[in-house]
């Protein structure tokens, strides 16, 4: 989804009269990040009524956030807010940081989503940014002698425990009747998986770009993928999630936020090479590959976002059967309530007139 990389970019407000909380301190760098700020110029007294600083922790998704940080969309609009972004290796990471109140904003996928829901995180989901599909997928070594699921048994592969990665897994595994119990699995990150690829520690991983690229391009091939999952009953999804405290305090700048990456998206879909051209650093990736792995996610613009976010929509009923899953698998102690997940999506910013 990394060495942890901080750029600084700014939030656009629309109505400013109308936030009234600022934050007087600056929030600290979450355990494994590292900051970078830039200093607002601005003397304005509207200033006065914004928060400081915002916090917004990603990681390397081809989607629409992506471009609104490459493109610096934010900085150009409004100078008066120092935006900071933490990049993370999982969403678990990002969990730790959202419940130490070190974020505002945050891009995570459905399964962590649902352990920081079960167990009372302070957030709220926003904004749907894509369906996961070949983005992330299972990366097995030409001479590992895996030509299919089953013959991973006895094998050792690594993917990051409670990701979308993990998830779509397990639902892959579940439905060809394997146990875990039937070959080593690793917890690692992106970056240690391509470092025991490389040291021959591991015959397989199930990760996400860049680093199922970097795999593939050093003697693997892709088995399955999260479509596969997906037909097994292991639909995943990346969303942005926003500090309850935050969200109560700055709703305007949250609809906003939903503008400028409904903007983003629409440029996103229009003209793909310019925006692989953007993004293609950020994500540590040739052009061609960046191209690539945009094409492998669904990504969702804001008239999109009602299907989901409505009483009854896919948001609600994906992230309850999600929970329903890692319940069953162990992953989290608490069975999930429809009531509960519900009460965490933010329906009222697609039933009201913008």
């Amino acid at each position: 989804m990394k060495a942890v990389k901080i750029l600084a970019l700014v939030i656009i407000v629309g109505v400013a009269g109308y936030l009234l909380y600022s934050p007087s301190a600056q929030p600290e760098a979450p355990a494994g990040a590292t900051s970078t700020t830039s200093s607002p110029s601005t003397t304005s007294s509207t200033a006065k009524q914004l928060p400081k600083v915002i916090t917004m922790g990603y990681w390397e998704s081809p989607n629409g956030e992506l471009l609104v940080k490459e493109t610096g969309a934010l900085s150009k609009t409004f100078p008066e807010i120092d935006i900071r972004w933490l990049e993370f290796q999982s969403g678990t990471d990002i969990l730790t940081a959202m419940q130490s109140g070190s974020l505002e904003f945050a891009t995570i996928g459905t399964p962590p989503a649902v352990m920081g829901i079960v167990n009372n995180y302070p957030f709220k989901v926003f904004y749907l940014h894509d369906v996961i599909g070949d983005s992330e997928g299972l990366i097995v070594k030409e001479a590992s002698g895996i030509n299919s699921i089953s013959d991973i048994k006895g094998k050792t592969i690594a993917v990051p425990f409670g990701t979308t990665s993990h998830f779509a897994f397990l639902n892959i595994l579940k439905a060809n009747g394997i146990k875990t119990s039937d070959f080593t699995l690793l917890d690692m990150n992106p970056p240690d998986i391509f470092a025991a690829w490389q040291r021959g520690d591991i015959d397989g991983a199930y990760t996400w770009e860049s680093v199922k690229s970097q795999l593939i391009e050093s003697g693997g091939r892709q088995l399955l993928n999260s479509a596969d999952a997906a037909k097994v009953g292991g639909l995943t999804a990346e969303i942005g999630i926003v500090s309850t405290k935050f969200y109560e305090a700055y709703p305007e700048i949250v609809r906003n936020y939903i503008d400028i990456l409904d903007e983003a998206v629409h440029s996103y879909r229009d003209n793909q090479e310019n925006a692989a051209g953007l993004m293609a650093k950020g994500l540590g990736l040739p052009v061609k590959d960046a191209l690539i792995a945009m094409n492998e996610i669904i990504v969702k613009d804001k008239s999109e976002q009602p299907a989901y976010f409505r009483e009854g929509g896919e948001l609600q009923k994906t992230l309850f059967a999600t929970g329903e899953f890692l319940f069953e698998q162990h992953s989290i102690v608490k069975q999930p309530e429809q009531s509960v997940i519900n009460q965490a999506i933010l329906t009222e910013l697609y039933t009201q007139e913008d």
